[in-house]
Parts: structure tokens; sequence; C-alpha cells
């Protein structure tokens, strides 16, 4: 975090991937508009118009009315914690976007979604971008990265959500250094070196806020994570693998030991590659 604006937006400075795993979202036509969730973290997950997948059907087909008329049954299968710093909510916005843009054969490109993406939350244009990239300003100046591989990770939540505003308002400071310059080539050792030198401005407050947060890390260390660190606002974190199979390993010794967590393997997407679920 890089400082506050006038308007009360915070500014950052961020390095971003994005993982094959995740929700899913499923379009198909219908005889009028429906909405509903399955998955093992649909309880709680709101299905009126406050949800974010259908805020960005509704804003779609607000930008193209003429063209995005077609009723749609919409099914979002929730594989990811509520509220866990990763950007579920706001990815199943974004592949909403892309796939209700093909669905109604809209004429919107990349720049388009984006701008009406950005109406819906800051972090939506990066979702819709869905690569390696440096997220600045709050989030809508975005720089993607070539040369990033694809990353062996797991993710893990210890049960508990936390709250993006309070985290914010338990910060100590707010105008911290920005980013050190990237490794000039990417693989499993630079990354990890570089981000040594980094830090999640957001981590302290919210481990003061939710000390779980600490288990977590530490099962990762436990597991011989290479690399962890807590993810956006959290409370979910993550671990740095050097290959895919290492990371299922691991993934299955720390779901062993904490079987009441969201323990998940995956790899991030390397650049260059998009998809339509993250």
């Amino acid at each position: 975090m890089t400082g506050r604006r006038a308007d009360g937006y915070h500014t950052l400075e961020s390095f971003a991937v994005f993982t094959r795993f995740g929700d899913r979202v499923t379009l198909e036509p219908a005889d009028r508009d429906t909405f509903s969730i399955a998955g093992p973290y649909a309880p709680g997950v709101p299905t009126d118009e406050t949800n974010l997948v259908l805020r960005a059907r509704d804003a779609l087909r607000a930008a193209f009315p003429s063209s995005a008329s077609r009723p749609v049954a919409i099914r979002l299968e929730k594989n990811l914690p509520i509220a866990s710093g990763i950007g579920g909510g706001s990815s199943d916005a974004a592949a909403t976007l892309r796939g209700l843009a093909r669905f109604w054969e809209v004429d919107a490109g990349h720049q388009a979604l984006s701008r009406i993406g950005g109406s819906l939350g800051a972090d939506l244009p990066m979702c819709l971008a869905a690569q390696p990239l440096l997220a600045r300003g709050t989030g809508d100046e975005l720089s993607p990265i070539a040369g990033v591989p694809a990353l062996g990770l797991v993710l893990v939540n210890p049960g508990v959500g936390v709250s993006t505003p309070a985290v914010f308002s338990a910060l100590a400071k707010r105008d911290n250094e920005a980013l050190p310059p990237l490794p000039a080539s990417f693989d499993f050792h630079t990354i990890r070196n570089w981000l040594e030198t980094t830090r999640n401005d957001l981590e302290d407050a919210a481990q003061s806020i939710e000390p779980a947060i600490a288990a977590a890390k530490a099962a990762l260390r436990r597991a011989d994570a290479g690399f962890v660190r807590m993810s956006g606002s959290g409370a979910t974190c993550f671990g740095l693998f050097e290959t895919g199979n290492v990371a299922k390993r691991a993934a299955a010794v720390i779901r062993a030991r904490h079987p009441h967590w969201f323990v998940a393997a995956t790899r991030s997407m390397p650049s260059g590659d998009t998809h339509e679920q993250d």
C-alpha cells in the first residue's frame, strides 16, 4: 500500500497471479433469468441483487440493451471460501462478464469490459486480465508481466473470514514504499527470492484481528513451502512450491492435520494464458 487519495481510496502496488483452481460460472439459455449457487461454500452467499455475479449481468445488459436481452440461467459453483482475500467474488463477476459477452454476442472488447468491471469493484479489471501482472493506483493501472511460468501453490484458509474494512481500519501505516524492481527472468527460485524482498502491508493488521492466520502460515512452513505469505486482506495464505506435484503432497499433509480447513493445491496461470474460471 503506497498511500491514500483524497477521495478515501487506497493506492497500491501489487504483484498478482491467478490460479487454475476456483469457482465455476456456467451459463445456459433459459425462458427467464435465474441464478443458482452450489458447491461447498454456497451457504452464506447472497442470491439477491447484491451478488457480484448478478450485478455483472445487469451492468453488461445495461451497457448493451439491444444485444443483451436474452434470458440466461447462471449457475455459480462456489469452491472458494467467502471473504477470504483471494478475489473469488470479483473473479466470479469477471468470468460472468466474459461469458455473457460471448453468450449475448455483444460487441464488447477487453477495454469495454474493464470499464464495466471497474464500476463494480476496484479489482475487477485485474480479474478480467487473469494473468500475471502488476496492479497500481487503486488497482486500475495494470501492467502484464511476460515470462512468468506456472507456479505450484497451496492455498490454506483456517476456516475464518476477515472483514476487509476492518483490516484497513487496523492499519498502522498507509504510505509504504513501492515494490522493488522485478527480476530479470522468472523461475521458481528468482520469484521466491524476489518475494522475500517484498511484503503484504495488510498482513499484520489482519493477523491482529484473526490470530488463526499465523497457524495457517505455520502449517505451510511445516509442509516445507519455499515461501509463505497471506493473500490480499486475508485470511487465506499461500505457499509456493517448486512443482505442482510437490504442492499436492504438501496439501495432503496439511489437510490430514487440519481436516476442517480449506486446503487446495493448484497451479498459477502463466503469462499469456487466460481462463474463464478464476
